[in-house]
């Protein structure tokens, strides 16, 4: 069990919550000499930056945005008097990628992992009725032993570099909203929920966990506000009668109170909105509510101009509308966990998310989206590190499971992406992460990670531990692309054949499939990088997605354009997205509108 609770942080009649976000002092520490020059007691200079943002992209110096090694924020933030007797806590909503807490010149706590929550008790840290000091050292250099994988160099010149073996921006940070918590001593820590639908009817199966033994009170509101069902004890079902099940892009959401009594009086309050809906695999189908599904969207990333990886509300509902816009339906968190607001508003809109945890670049190259495609092997879990690597990415699981358990817009876990898989050192990773994350989940969501290129079916050693096998192809891009597309689809096809004879009787989705294009470039006839090629590139691609009924899914590469680390294989960042990091839309967003539009919800879903 984690230390510390994941609910999302809120105001209830016996909770107090205080957002800390704005302007920080700020220093980056690249001599490593904070510690020893106690700037937990407060640093030095007055430079400020906005939390929460990546810090990367506000400066025009290129040793700041390519920083590698230790920065420091500061804030001061008031405690008032009448919160003596709660439980006061320092809620981050993430790192990255491991932080170093201090209140009032005291380590408080310390977490390793950049893209979920975790909070410090500073209860007994604080002053009241007065101003404290909040100090946070964090470090974003990237290693083997911790998650996303990378390694970090030292430059002729004496600086650090990142080198990550993932094919995305190292953006780091305060990049989520901080919180002040005052809880009850006596609170709700934890809610697991589980769904049954009978007929017209429903069972909400709850388990409360509370840090005291008073009695649990649990109550069930419709969209109305009108009471649906209520129960007693910290276990139990709610019946619902009539029930109104959380439906793909047409989301019906419960508001489920917990309390906690004394008497009369109440220890605790706090409720979160829920949607009735099941989710499982069967034979060929993604069941969601019993029915087949067919998953329309996107891998994303949450990238954006001037505040890189930082949460930023405003492009979080242009990309939803973006995504109502095409017909989409899903989109994978590729390739961490995003901030909680966005899980909250695809619960809201009714998109299918496949949430995956930050097991990116277990592939030890620096280009693996090339080298996987030549066939290329690392026998990365051989490594006499792995099993470090191992322990930071299961509890990095269990965090991530924890956390968003309870949204009904999450139907499955991707649990690696891009792997080495040709190796069997392989195996018994895996098969631990599979079971973790099998254990860890009440509702026995479906797993999955994203198959690399060189995991093909008669080299991959752990595509059984799926139960939807996910494919990142790029067959008319990185393989055979340009005139050659014709051998593209030739090569496509065959391992899709192969894929086929196996007959696994599972669902197969593409996780990733797409090609470069500049929104600038048009040229007849087509060349790679042009609009015009992108199309070709999607039509051949959608034809052979068609031409086999147990491909369940399509969730091309990328929502928009984004970062990445500088090199000869990319402009300014990856240019796969159908729509610009600006969020305007290249040509291929009007096909895929077209497409996407006409395909039913439960597409090939009589073919299983």
């Amino acid at each position: 069990m984690i230390e510390y609770s994941m609910l999302y942080p809120k105001v209830t009649e016996t909770r107090r919550c205080v957002s800390m976000d704005g302007m920080w002092k700020f220093k980056l520490d690249g001599e490593s000499e904070g510690e020893k020059k106690n700037w937990g007691n407060g640093i030095p200079g007055d430079e400020v930056i906005p939390v929460p943002a990546s810090f990367q992209d506000f400066y025009t110096e290129k040793d700041i945005r390519e920083f590698a090694g230790d920065m420091w924020y500061e804030t001061e933030f008031f405690v008032p008097g009448e919160w003596e007797g709660k439980e006061i806590s320092i809620r981050f909503g993430a790192a990255t990628h491991r932080a170093l807490v201090y209140v009032n010149g005291r380590e408080v706590t310390k977490h390793e992992g950049g893209f979920l929550p975790f909070a410090a008790d500073v209860t007994e840290h604080v002053e009241y009725n007065g101003y404290n000091k909040l100090v946070v050292k964090v470090n974003n250099e990237l290693t083997v032993t911790n998650i996303p994988c990378g390694e970090t160099v030292v430059l002729s010149n004496g600086k650090k570099m990142a080198k990550p073996y993932f094919d995305f921006f190292n953006y780091s940070g305060l990049q989520r909203s901080v919180y002040l918590l005052a809880l009850p001593k006596e609170s709700v820590y934890d809610i697991d929920l589980t769904y049954e639908i009978v007929g017209e009817d429903a069972r909400v199966n709850y388990d409360v966990k509370t840090t005291g033994g008073h009695p649990v009170f649990v109550e069930l509101f419709d969209a109305s506000g009108e009471k649906a069902a209520q129960g007693e004890g910290k276990s139990g079902s709610l019946e619902v009668k009539n029930a109104h099940l959380w439906q793909v892009r047409n989301a019906y959401l419960y508001r489920l109170v917990v309390k906690i009594k004394d008497g009369e009086a109440c220890v605790d309050s706090y409720e979160q909105e829920i949607g009735i809906r099941t989710v499982e695999v069967s034979g060929e189908n993604i069941l969601l509510n019993g029915k087949p599904v067919y998953l329309k969207g996107f891998g994303k990333h949450e990238d954006s101009d001037i505040v890189g990886r930082g949460f930023d509300i405003n492009v979080m509902k242009r990309d939803f509308e973006l995504m109502k816009w095409i017909g989409a339906n899903s989109f994978r968190t590729a390739h961490y966990p995003y901030s909680e607001e966005i899980y909250q508003m695809a619960d809201r809109e009714g998109f299918l998310v496949i949430d995956e945890v930050a097991a990116v670049g277990l592939f030890a190259s620096l280009m693996n989206f090339m080298e996987a495609s030549t066939g290329k092997q690392t026998a990365f879990f051989e490594k006499e590190t792995t099993p470090e690597l191992l322990k930071a990415h299961l509890k990095a699981l269990e965090e991530l499971i924890t956390r968003d358990k309870n949204h009904p817009c999450v139907i499955a876990w991707s649990l690696l992406n891009e792997p080495e898989t040709t190796n069997e050192a392989a195996v018994p990773y895996f098969k631990e992460v599979f079971e973790t994350a099998r254990d860890l989940d009440p509702q026995k969501r479906p797993r999955t990670f994203a198959l690399v290129m060189n995991s093909v079916p008669e080299k991959c050693k752990c595509y059984s531990f799926s139960d939807i096998i996910a494919l990142n192809r790029y067959y008319g891009w990185y393989v055979k692309g340009g005139y050659e597309i014709c051998d593209a689809k030739e090569m496509f096809v065959k391992e899709l054949e192969g894929w086929k004879a196996l007959n696994l009787n599972k669902p197969f989705i593409f996780s990733e499939y797409g090609a470069d294009t500049m929104a600038s470039e048009h040229k007849l006839p087509s060349v790679m990088w042009s609009q015009e090629y992108q199309k070709e590139y999607l039509d051949m691609t959608h034809e052979v997605f068609d031409s086999y009924g147990f491909i369940k899914g399509e969730q091309i590469w990328n929502f928009a354009d984004f970062q990445t680390t500088e090199g000869i294989l990319r402009v300014n960042g990856n240019k796969k997205g159908v729509f610009t990091r600006q969020r305007q839309p290249k040509d291929a967003a009007y096909l895929l509108k077209e497409r996407w539009e006409k395909l039913p919800l439960d597409y090939k879903g009589n073919q299983a």
